[in-house]
């Protein structure tokens, strides 16, 4: 009998970033606001040590947030290399995944700006000739555009 199959998509998490800076940064964040509205108003060392602990908290919890973009953009690279082996495939009828080892992440991201006549071509001169990303869009002609990328 098979191993059964999992019946669930279980979320996936960082956990240095998840449950060790992100709880830590937030933890920070609350006693130096709680810390610093204690002492507002005074001019005094403590009250402007306090606001600067506030204020790096600050910083540092939106930063973590903004961690969420790179996990984003890490997804659209995905979604991008999936583009380009479908537009591959339809133009061709063969894989892109024999060639897709011999390419780097920048020239697959570059090859999605081509047309679906310059595509096959484009790959197989990115492969022979290790083109970088921008040598391959100086040779496209027909450039589409991505006005989707965050």
């Amino acid at each position: 009998m098979p191993p059964a199959q999992p019946t669930k998509n279980t979320p996936m998490y960082y956990p240095l970033h998840h449950f060790v800076l992100l709880p830590a940064a937030l933890v920070l964040l609350i006693y130096s606001v709680r810390r610093y509205l204690a002492v507002a108003g005074d001019d005094s060392e403590i009250s402007r040590l306090w606001f600067t602990v506030m204020l790096l908290a600050v910083v540092g919890f939106g930063a973590l947030v903004m961690l969420r973009q790179h996990y984003a953009l890490t997804l659209q690279d995905r979604l991008i290399r999936l583009e380009v082996r479908q537009r591959y495939f339809e133009i061709t009828g063969q894989s892109l995944r024999p060639l897709e080892e011999q390419l780097q992440l920048k020239q697959l991201l570059s090859l999605r700006f081509a047309g679906d006549d310059e595509l096959p071509g484009l790959v197989q001169a990115a492969i022979r000739e290790k083109l970088s990303a921008k040598d391959i869009q100086a040779r496209i002609q027909a450039f589409h555009f991505d006005h989707m990328r965050v």
